[in-house]
């Protein structure tokens, strides 16, 4: 994805420190009242994450979008491709602004719209037009891409409900073909009891992507090799290690990390659930969590009464998401205070009309 040029911030902006930014910032949002809604992800910095109105995961964050009817301005601080979702699930009126238009997603990039439709076809011809073949797309996709899976019959996902809407995909075919994230979708599919033989992964750029007719046909579920780049960072040999250095510690990680993580901690889930396994843990709980530095670190102010540490001896930081920062989010506000508006994220009537389909469709489920 080529992602539009951000608008360099005026030096007035970079002046300002952290109090004069949190007082401007409060006075705008005030200014601006009942007309803006702040969406925030949890991966996002303390400095932005304070000012939200709503945080979330993916799919939270999806559902607040599409229900925010009353909203004229919804400033998403997150990645580009949540804000695109948000504005496909809003209603024309409504504006949707990401504070800094560089913030993009590596995952997504993973996973062209061209790529996708070349494999899609390739993919057909080597198991049969017959076979009924069901799209999935991970959130974690252009909007072009959702397009794409809403015309095929499909649906978008997220990681909190990846299992529920492959089951979906499952009972309405054959065979999924599942994007970008292939960690999600064979995790996914391990938790379905989806033998591994009839998982494989396409490998982009290769013919058949890699894999023989027999083994397509075989196959139940089919992954592109996209990953994650923060999740990609934790291994196994890190559970052990915390193991073997506190035996009463408790592993949970992000269903994005690699088979083998997952399987060898306690507990894996989205954000929301990582939140949730920690907030009701009894005192004196001990956890190493596995994704991303933002939240593991916002864990252990929350609840001091636990032990909250990253799974990896490495600061596993999402760096498209911290581009998103406390002046950018000023910028916006005090340019809509003014009457402009600036990095407005639109996706054209006929692109977010099929990606609406395949939006709705995992909202539904």
């Amino acid at each position: 994805m080529t992602l539009p040029r951000q608008a360099a911030l005026p030096d007035s902006y970079a002046d300002l420190d952290e109090s004069a930014l949190r007082e401007r910032l409060a006075a705008r949002k005030a200014e601006l009242a009942d007309r803006l809604l702040i969406l925030c992800h949890h991966y996002q910095q303390e400095a932005v994450f304070a000012h939200a109105d709503v945080t979330g995961d993916s799919l939270k964050l999806a559902r607040a979008a599409a229900s925010a009817r009353d909203r004229r301005f919804i400033v998403f601080c997150g990645v580009h491709f949540m804000a695109e979702s948000a504005d496909i699930l809003t209603a024309a009126d409504q504006v949707v602004i990401l504070p800094d238009l560089r913030a993009g997603c590596s995952m997504a990039d993973m996973a062209g719209h061209e790529e996708m439709a070349e494999a899609w076809q390739e993919l057909l011809g080597a198991v049969g037009q017959g076979v009924r073949l069901t799209p999935l797309t991970y959130v974690n996709s252009s909007a072009r891409l959702k397009a794409l899976v809403g015309q095929r019959g499909g649906s978008v996902c997220t990681s909190s409900n990846a299992e529920r809407v492959l089951t979906w995909g499952l009972a309405r075919g054959d065979k999924v073909f599942f994007f970008p994230d292939e960690h999600l979708g064979r995790n996914s599919a391990a938790a379905l009891g989806i033998p591994d033989d009839e998982v494989v992964l396409w490998q982009r750029g290769r013919p058949l992507g890699g894999n023989p007719v027999a083994a397509l046909k075989k196959a139940k579920v089919i992954l592109w090799n996209g990953c994650c780049s923060v999740h990609m960072q934790f291994k196994a040999e890190h559970v052990r290690q915390w193991r073997a250095k506190e035996p009463d510690i408790r592993v949970i990680v992000h269903p994005e990390c690699r088979r083998e993580v997952v399987r060898a901690a306690d507990l894996y889930g989205s954000t929301e659930r990582i939140i949730q396994a920690i907030r009701e843990s009894p005192p004196g709980s001990k956890w190493a969590i596995g994704t991303e530095i933002n939240l593991v670190n916002r864990l252990a102010r929350l609840y001091p009464d636990k032990a909250s540490h990253s799974l990896s001896p490495f600061q596993c930081l999402c760096s498209t998401m911290y581009r998103i920062k406390p002046a950018y989010l000023l910028w916006v506000l005090d340019n809509l205070a003014a009457g402009r508006i600036v990095n407005r994220i639109t996706v054209d009537q006929e692109t977010a009309a099929q990606a609406k389909i395949a939006l709705d469709r995992m909202l539904e489920i």
